[in-house]
């Protein structure tokens, strides 16, 4: 064998060993996998998997086959319950789970058991078995509140599970918008590390100094110094004081603010205030030209009364009556300032979607399916192949793409072993 090809076969060998392999969960079109492959091309997406129950019709898998199935990795539409068991050894879990009910109960033939079909404990059994060095999720930013009636309790079981599995955690909420960029988008962000991972040395730093410095998210989203008052906690979730996740779920209660973290069972959290950006991407900046008369074609008096405060008598089915009330959403939408959230149901008449008044012609309109694919960063047409209504609702239930970007730089310069 030569010299030139041992050569080559080395460097092959030392770039496989570099990759991230990634797999992702309830992936919808794909923002987890396209922020990470534009942050490096280290990430290299084994496994992933994506299926919207009770639907005949597969959008998000299909717009997600349609990019990446000619990758290599396998993309896998079915029940992740029923599926867990074949995903493959990897380096770094991601996926943006729904908010639900994460309690707990007891039962005689299997001991400890989360409800069937909350999808937290899919991620667990997997987490669990597979033991990836790093796990980056996703959710609303009610996580850390939820239920109403035991705050808290939801988050404290997740942050209870990765303890027990032996993973240091931390956590922000994180606004696209107050990061320069094009939604006004809160969602809860979790990473998870292993002991022996090589983030792990990062989080020997006192906690305080974790979240406004050194964390993963520090450097991304960077904030200030200021410590709000009555804003801040250390809370103990261990067995010393739950016995196990019964007694967890059954009394755990607890405030979490917008940023803590994890290490062993003890867990600090505190509000924190963004270093505000110079300038923001505004809705304006996102829209397109030429638009379709269809957009146009809407009952602007009903999108008014939609738009407008209300205050509205209502009677009980037991005769007693309440008010209903709502305040008013700005109307038309500001295009001097980033979008608002965007939710599932933007393609429809709704009080949350965004109507603007077209600069080009002064007349109202709401927006195309490509400007929404804009509000979250994706390229234009990304959604192309499936139903209107689709589009829309697929790119509600996305995330903004930059986000995740910036935090697979942020891992990729840490878990780098050429550096």
């Amino acid at each position: 064998m030569s010299i030139d090809i041992i050569k080559n076969e080395v460097c092959i060998g030392m770039m496989m060993a570099e990759d991230i392999r990634v797999v992702e969960l309830f992936a919808g079109v794909g923002g987890f996998r396209v922020g990470l492959e534009r942050a490096s091309d280290r990430f290299n997406t084994v496994w992933a998997n994506q299926w919207e129950p009770g639907r005949k019709n597969q959008f998000a898998f299909d717009c997600y086959n349609r990019h990446f199935g000619d990758s290599g990795s396998t993309n896998v539409n079915e029940d992740i319950e029923l599926v867990k068991g074949s995903v493959p050894e990897h380096d770094l879990l991601v996926g943006g789970f729904p908010c639900q009910d994460y309690s707990v109960a007891s039962t005689n033939a299997k001991g400890i058991e989360g409800k069937k079909g909350v999808l937290w404990w899919s991620i667990h059994d997997i987490v669990q078995s597979r033991r990836p060095k790093y796990v980056l999720l996703e959710n609303v930013d009610r996580l850390t509140r939820s239920p109403v009636k035991q705050r808290g309790r939801d988050f404290g079981i997740i942050l209870r599970c990765m303890a027990d599995m032996g993973y240091k955690v931390e956590w922000r909420i994180i606004n696209a918008a107050e990061y320069g960029l094009q939604q006004r988008r809160r969602r809860t962000f979790i990473f998870a590390c292993r002991d022996d991972a090589a983030f792990s040395k990062i989080y020997n730093d006192d906690p305080e100094t974790v979240i406004t410095e050194t964390g993963f998210f520090a450097e991304s989203f960077p904030v200030t110094g200021n410590i709000l008052k009555r804003k801040v906690g250390v809370i103990d979730i261990s067995q010393d004081k739950y016995r196990d996740l019964v007694d967890f779920s059954e009394n755990f209660e607890a405030d979490f603010f917008r940023s803590g973290f994890m290490n062993g069972y003890k867990v600090y959290t505190r509000e924190v205030e963004p270093l505000s950006p110079e300038q923001s991407v505004t809705l304006g900046e996102l829209l397109q030209e030429g638009v379709d008369e269809r957009f146009f074609d809407i009952d602007i008096e009903k999108w008014r009364y939609m738009k407008g405060a209300k205050r509205i008598e209502r009677t009980r089915a037991d005769g007693s009556t309440q008010v209903f009330s709502e305040g008013a959403i700005p109307f038309p939408d500001i295009l001097d300032r980033p979008g608002r959230t965007m939710l599932t149901s933007e393609g429809s008449a709704n009080r949350s979607s965004h109507l603007i008044q077209d600069p080009s012609n002064g007349r109202f309109r709401t927006l195309t399916p490509v400007e929404c694919e804009r509000l979250n960063g994706f390229d234009d047409g990304w959604t192309e192949g499936m139903s209107e209504r689709q589009r829309y609702f697929t790119m509600g239930n996305a995330l903004v793409v930059q986000l995740i970007e910036a935090m697979g730089r942020r891992l990729d310069s840490i878990d780098n072993p050429s550096q």
